[in-house]
Parts: C-alpha cells; sequence; structure tokens
C-alpha cells in the first residue's frame, strides 16, 4: 500500500465513506505511453503538471506538495475550480485522490500506471464521480449511461491526450486541443 498523503485528515471521510466511492459507478480511460514509468512518473507526480498537461486546465497550483502531503487546486477554463486531495502515494504506481468544490461533493479517481514491454507504459485514470450518487442506480442508469459516461470518458481520453502531447513535443498542451467541453470549458 501506497504512502497516506494527504494530511492529517485531508477529506474528513472514514473507511465507511471511502467503501461508498467504490459502490459508485465509474468511468475510465487509459492510453499507452513511450515513456519508462519512471518517466511516465516523474510527469504525472510533478507539481502543477496539469498547467502543461490538461487542455481544460488554466491553473494548477500546490496548496501543500511534500512528502507527506498532496494536496492543489485545479481551475479549469470556465472558472470552475476544484481541490485534489490526494489519499494515497505509490511511487512510480500511481495515486488515488478525492476532487470537488471546496466543502462540496466529491469524486474518487485512481490514476495507475502499468509498465509494458519494449520500455513502454500504461496510464489508466478511473473516476467515481459524484453525478448521480446519490440518486437510485435502477433510476440513475440511462442518464448516467447515456449522458455522464459518455462526456467523463470524452474528458478522460482528453486528459490522457495532454499528457501524451506534453510528453511527445515538450510543451504545454494548448487548451481546448481535442474540441470544447461542455462542463470544463
Amino acid at each position: 500500500m501506497g504512502t497516506r498523503t494527504g494530511g492529517q485528515d485531508p477529506t474528513g471521510k472514514n473507511m465507511a465513506e471511502m467503501a461508498e466511492f467504490l459502490n459508485r459507478r465509474s468511468v475510465g480511460a487509459e492510453l499507452e505511453f513511450s515513456l519508462t514509468k519512471s518517466e511516465l512518473w516523474a510527469m504525472i507526480s510533478r507539481s502543477g503538471n496539469l498547467n502543461e498537461c490538461h487542455p481544460f486546465c488554466r491553473q494548477n497550483d500546490p496548496i501543500e506538495w511534500h512528502e507527506n502531503s498532496h494536496i492543489d487546486r485545479l481551475e479549469y477554463l470556465n472558472g470552475l475550480t476544484y481541490v485534489r486531495h490526494f489519499l494515497n502515494w505509490n511511487e512510480e504506481s500511481g495515486y488515488d485522490l478525492v476532487i470537488g468544490e471546496k466543502d462540496g461533493p466529491q469524486s474518487y479517481v485512481v490514476w495507475k500506471i502499468t509498465e509494458l514491454a519494449n520500455g513502454k507504459c500504461r496510464l489508466s485514470i478511473t473516476v467515481y464521480p459524484y453525478l448521480l450518487a446519490d440518486i437510485n442506480k435502477a433510476i440513475s442508469l440511462l442518464p448516467f449511461v447515456f449522458y455522464i459516461r459518455p462526456k467523463l470518458r470524452n474528458y478522460l481520453k482528453s486528459v490522457l491526450r495532454g499528457f501524451v502531447f506534453y510528453a511527445d513535443n515538450n510543451k504545454p498542451v494548448p487548451r481546448n486541443h481535442w474540441g470544447r467541453h461542455s462542463w470544463f470549458s
């Protein structure tokens, strides 16, 4: 298990509440990188990395960023501001975090690096969104499948492509590079 990194009590969540995150529906995406595991880890674990790699990021600032605590603020292009509290920090393997507006509902997110052959690796991002989480699963199924999942999958693919763009070009990804996103642009 990785190092707990969000501070003394980063989210105010106990283990039962964390289990609730995992009971939600999830949306994930993954992409292969022509980087070693160490190189990809260096890119995704750097303070402020979303400034260069996230196509919908206006500003990504650390609030607290040291060995035992990682918290940052992400302002999207449309002005929406989320705080990310990193819960587990697994060197060269990934991390998990909760994200949402300050004092607002939180989504749980898992970033995972998988080593592949020939010096390549895969980055996957899985989101357990707060959207529709408080609604009966049978009632929320169709809105989730036909609205939330496609929107989140498109978002995640753009974020992953942004990291590939930065890795390949060594320059920041242009904002809205793969098109605008109605939730974040």
